[in-house]
């Protein structure tokens, strides 16, 4: 027996064969709000550039090593993380506790500079602003 087309054999309408796609709908709605966890993240990220800018980069690495940390601890305990879940919740966290201890250790591991050329600013340990 033939069946109509879009149809099954006890006539109810076949479910499409594709299924939306990963973070179009939200329970929390359309905009901003669902990608709160991402904007966490971002925002640490933003202050941990505008400390290496003002401060150095041995505390700012500390910083960025820290907003691998909070991502990952987001992926880990947050059901709905957004653009944060690239793959499986393990291998997410996983690769973000990895890079967090990666960029720490390569902070806190480059030396001081072996020349000290006077026209080049010396930020690194001190404020920059005279504190």
């Amino acid at each position: 027996m033939a069946t109509a087309r879009g149809r099954r054999k006890d006539g109810r309408k076949k479910e499409p064969g594709t299924y939306l796609p990963e973070g179009g709908a939200s329970p929390a709605g359309p905009g901003p709000l669902r990608e709160w966890p991402a904007m966490v993240v971002f925002g640490c990220l933003i202050a941990a550039l505008l400390t290496a800018a003002l401060d150095g980069f041995r505390i700012a690495a500390i910083l960025i090593a820290g907003t691998f940390l909070v991502a990952a601890i987001l992926r880990l305990f947050v059901s709905d993380v957004g653009v944060l879940a690239i793959r499986s919740r393990f291998t997410d966290v996983g690769v973000l506790l990895f890079f967090g201890a990666a960029v720490l250790l390569l902070g806190l591991s480059i030396p001081e500079p072996l020349v000290d050329l006077p026209w080049v600013p010396k930020r690194t340990g001190s404020t920059g602003l005279g504190l």
